[in-house]
C-alpha cells in the first residue's frame, strides 16, 4: 500500500515498529497541507509513542497501521486505524484527557458507522471503535457487538496503558474473521443499501420543499423530470454517455428536479434501490448542502422519535449524505485516483491508486451525477492554481500542471466509466459570484474539444443573454450532438407568476432597463419592494410583516464593508453558522429573525426567506446613468473598480450579480435600505466619517425609486 493519498501515513506493523517516531512525525507534517496546530503535532508524536509500544506483539503479523485516514467523499478523518487478524480497528484520541466524555464516544462511533456504510471493503467486516483517553484509568470490560446486528462493535474505551490489553481481548473475542481486502485503503466509496433506502425514506416526507425554493408549477416539474429520466433510459440502454442542460429562473424549482431525479433513478418505481443504478446531487454550495442535509436530518429524527424509533440525529443525517454532497469531495476524491504529476496534459488512473470495477472500470462514479449550479465550476486556471498550491486543507494532494477546467476534469471523471453515464447541470442565469467561476461556457468547449462523443440535451433558453452571454448557439454550431429540448427549462405557471416577473424585473434594474418601472407595476400588489434610509424603520417593517413560522433576515454583499455604525453584523463565513441563521427559530439568537447577521449571496444562493432586507452599501452605486463599482481598502477609502482588464470586467460582473441574487431571495416582499450616509463635519470643517459620503448612496436611492418602490 505505502503512500496512499487517502491518508497520511501508512505502513504494515514490523516497519512501523522499526521506523523512528520522529521519521513518522516528519511523514505526517509533510502530508499535512497547511501548517498543523500545535495541539495536533503533540498528539501525533503521542499517538506514534503509545502506539509503538501496544503494536509490539503483533510485530509478525500481516496487520497494518493508517494515520488520519479520510473517508472517501465524507470529508471525515479518522486518527487512526489498526487493520489486524481481518478486524477493523477505528482508534480516536483524546491526548492529556482522563474523563470519558459522550460527544467523543459519539465521534468513535460515527466514524465506524461511516465505514460500514460508505466504504465498499469495510461493509461485511468486524469494526471495532475505541476512544483512547490517554490519562483515562479503567478499560471496557465487556466487548459485545451491537444490538442493529451490523458488525459493528459497541463503542469501547480505554487509556493508555489499558489499550494492549483491550486489543488482546477483542482477538480473542473474534477469532475467526476473514482478511481485510489488501486494497482496503483505496476501497471504493459505495453506499449500503440500507443507507439509500434511509435517506429516500427521509427524502419522500419532502420536507426539503420547504426550504429549496419552490414555486414552479407541479406540471413543469414532472414534464422536466420525465425528460430526464427518459435521456438516462436511453444512455443506459444505448451503452452512451449523455449530458443535460436544465435552465430556470431563481425560484422555478431546480433544486427540487435535481433531487427527485436522484431519488427515482435509484429507486425506479421498486422499494429497494436497483444496484448499480444510483445517482448523486453534488452542489459546490457548502451553506446550501449543510441547510439542506440539516433540515431534511433533523425532520426525519423528528419524526422517527415521533414513531418512538430510537434514533440518533447523527444517523439521520448520514443517510441524507448519500444523496446530497459537496461537490470538491468528489472531486478530489477522483483526483486521488490520477497518475501524479501529469505527463504531457494528459489525465490518466493511476491503477495502484484505484480498484477496477466490474461494470464502471475505474470509474468509482455513479452512474447519474447531477450539478446544482452548473455555471458555478472552476475555470481552468482557478482549478491548476489551487492543485499547484496543493488545495487548501487536509491532505497536501499537489497537482502541478494541471490540464483541466473543473467541468472538463468532472465530464473526464463520469467518462472514465466503461458502461454508460449521465451528468444533468443545473443552471441558473447570471449567478456567477465568485472570481474563477467559468459559467455555461467551460462545460460546453469541454464538449466540443475533448468529449466529442457524448450527447448533449440542452434548453433552447440557454441560448438567452444571462447564459455564457448569449453565445451558446454560436459554441455548438458546429456540434453534431446537440438536441434542443424546451422541456428542459423551468418554465414557471401562474401560480408562481410572481418569480418569472420578480426574475424579468431584477434583470431590468441590473440592466438600467427602463422596463423595470412597467414590470414593477405588474407585481407590486401582490409583492411589496419598500425603500428606506433607516435600518430600524426596515427592521420594524419586517418584524411586523412575519408571522407564526415564517423567515426573515437581513442580506448584503460580501463586498459591503461599511455597515457596522448601523449596527449590522456579517454572518462568519462556515456552514454551522448558515445552518442556525437559516434553521433555529425566532426564540434563538443565532436565527436570520434576530436581524443581527446580515447573510451575504455566498451564503443564501439557492435558498431562500419569506421577508428579506437587502443592506444596499456603497460597493455598487448609480452614478451619472449607469453603475459604478467599487472596494473599500480596508482603512479609509473605497477605491474605484475600473474595467481596464479582463480580470477587473470579470470583478464587476461577478458584484452585479452579488446584488442578483440578494434581489431574488424574498418569497413574499422585501425592504432595500440605501443608508443616508454621515453628512457632518468637525469643528475644523472635515468630513466626519469620509467613507459614508451621502453622495456615495443618493444616486442609488434615487435610482430605486425612480422605478416605483414605495418609501417607508
Amino acid at each position: 500500500m505505502g503512500n496512499s493519498p487517502r491518508c497520511l501515513f501508512d505502513s504494515d506493523i514490523k516497519k512501523f515498529l522499526e521506523k523512528e517516531k520522529e521519521a513518522i512525525f516528519g511523514v505526517l507534517c509533510d502530508k499535512y497541507h497547511g501548517d498543523a496546530l500545535t495541539t495536533t503535532r503533540e498528539a501525533w508524536i503521542r499517538e506514534i509513542e503509545i502506539l509503538q509500544s501496544v503494536v509490539f506483539p503483533w510485530k509478525e503479523s500481516d496487520g497494518r497501521i493508517i494515520f488520519e485516514y479520510d473517508i472517501p467523499r465524507l470529508g471525515k478523518r479518522i486518527d487512526v486505524v489498526l487493520l489486524l487478524s481481518g478486524i477493523v480497528f477505528c482508534l480516536e484520541f483524546k491526548v492529556g484527557e482522563a474523563k470519558i466524555q459522550e460527544s467523543d464516544v459519539d465521534q468513535v462511533l460515527d466514524y465506524a458507522l461511516d465505514l460500514k456504510n460508505f466504504h465498499k471493503y469495510s461493509h461485511d467486516k468486524l469494526i471495532v471503535p475505541i476512544l483512547v483517553a490517554t490519562k483515562h484509568i479503567n478499560t471496557s470490560s465487556v466487548i459485545q457487538a451491537s444490538v442493529y446486528n451490523d458488525r459493528v462493535v459497541n463503542p469501547l474505551v480505554s487509556g493508555e496503558t489499558g489499550l494492549r490489553g483491550l486489543l488482546s481481548e477483542v482477538l480473542l473475542r473474534f477469532p475467526d474473521e476473514s482478511a481485510v481486502d489488501s486494497n482496503w485503503i483505496i476501497s471504493p466509496y459505495a453506499p449500503t443499501p440500507t443507507i439509500i433506502e434511509a435517506a429516500k425514506a427521509l427524502y419522500e416526507s419532502h420536507s426539503v420543499e420547504d426550504i429549496t425554493r419552490h414555486e414552479a408549477d407541479k406540471v413543469t416539474t414532472d414534464r422536466t423530470i420525465a425528460y430526464i429520466l427518459d435521456v438516462i433510459h436511453k444512455s443506459k440502454r444505448d451503452g452512451e454517455k449523455s449530458i443535460c442542460f436544465v435552465t430556470g429562473v431563481p425560484g422555478a424549482g431546480k433544486t427540487l428536479v435535481g433531487l427527485d431525479v436522484a431519488v427515482k433513478q435509484t429507486y425506479q418505481g421498486f422499494d429497494k434501490p436497483l444496484e448499480d443504478e444510483g445517482a448523486v446531487y453534488l452542489s459546490g454550495n457548502g451553506p446550501l448542502v449543510a441547510v439542506l442535509n440539516e433540515a431534511l436530518a433533523k425532520d426525519n429524527y423528528a419524526k422517527c422519535r415521533e414513531r418512538g424509533e430510537a434514533k440518533k440525529l447523527s444517523d439521520s443525517r448520514r443517510e441524507v449524505g448519500k444523496f446530497i454532497q459537496i461537490i470538491h469531495r468528489y472531486r478530489d476524491n477522483m483526483l486521488a485516483k490520477i497518475k501524479n504529476p501529469v505527463e504531457n496534459g494528459v489525465l490518466e488512473i493511476d491503477p495502484a491508486k484505484a480498484v477496477k470495477m466490474q461494470e464502471a472500470g475505474y470509474g468509482e462514479v455513479e452512474h447519474v451525477a447531477i450539478f446544482d449550479e452548473a455555471q458555478r465550476s472552476w475555470t481552468h486556471k482557478r482549478l491548476a492554481d489551487y492543485l499547484k498550491r496543493g488545495g487548501t486543507y487536509g491532505n497536501k494532494l499537489k497537482v502541478p500542471n494541471f490540464p483541466m477546467s473543473e467541468a472538463a476534469f468532472l465530464i473526464w471523471a463520469l467518462d472514465q466509466r466503461e458502461d454508460w453515464a449521465t451528468i444533468v447541470c443545473l443552471v441558473g442565469g447570471g449567478q456567477e459570484i465568485n472570481t474563477g467561476e467559468a459559467g455555461i461556457t467551460e462545460w460546453i468547449r469541454a464538449l466540443n474539444d475533448k468529449f466529442t462523443h457524448w450527447k448533449v440535451y440542452i434548453s433552447p433558453q440557454l441560448t438567452e443573454a444571462e447564459y455564457a452571454e448569449g453565445k451558446v448557439n454560436e459554441l455548438l454550431r458546429d456540434n453534431r450532438n446537440v438536441t434542443f429540448a424546451t422541456d428542459l427549462h423551468l418554465g414557471v405557471s401562474l401560480r408562481s407568476f410572481r418569480a418569472e416577473k420578480l426574475s424579468s424585473m431584477v434583470h431590468a434594474l441590473l440592466s438600467l432597463d427602463v422596463e423595470a418601472a412597467s414590470l414593477y407595476s405588474e407585481i407590486k400588489d401582490k409583492y411589496p419592494i419598500y425603500l428606506t434610509r433607516d435600518m430600524e424603520k426596515a427592521k420594524r417593517w419586517l418584524h411586523e410583516k412575519v408571522r407564526g413560522t415564517e423567515r426573515t433576515g437581513v442580506l448584503i454583499t460580501k463586498e459591503s464593508a461599511r455597515y457596522k455604525p448601523l449596527g449590522i453584523h456579517v454572518l462568519q463565513s462556515d456552514e454551522d453558522n448558515a445552518v442556525h441563521w437559516f434553521l433555529e427559530d425566532k426564540t434563538d439568537t443565532r436565527s436570520s429573525n434576530y436581524l443581527e447577521d446580515a447573510a451575504t449571496e455566498i451564503q443564501v444562493q439557492g435558498l431562500e426567506l419569506d421577508y428579506t432586507c437587502l443592506l444596499w452599501d456603497a460597493d455598487m452605486r448609480y452614478e451619472n446613468g449607469e453603475w459604478h463599482y467599487y472596494r473599500f481598502n480596508g482603512k479609509e477609502k473605497w477605491d474605484e473598480i475600473l474595467p481596464n482588464n479582463e480580470t477587473r470586467v470579470e470583478k464587476m460582473k461577478y458584484m452585479l450579480n452579488a446584488y442578483r441574487v440578494l434581489l431574488t431571495r424574498a418569497r413574499s416582499g422585501m425592504v432595500i435600505c440605501v443608508p443616508e450616509g454621515n453628512a457632518n463635519k468637525t469643528a475644523t470643517g472635515f468630513w466626519e466619517d469620509g467613507t459614508r459620503l451621502p453622495e456615495y448612496y443618493d444616486g442609488t436611492y434615487d435610482y430605486l425609486k425612480s422605478i416605483g418602490f414605495e418609501e417607508l
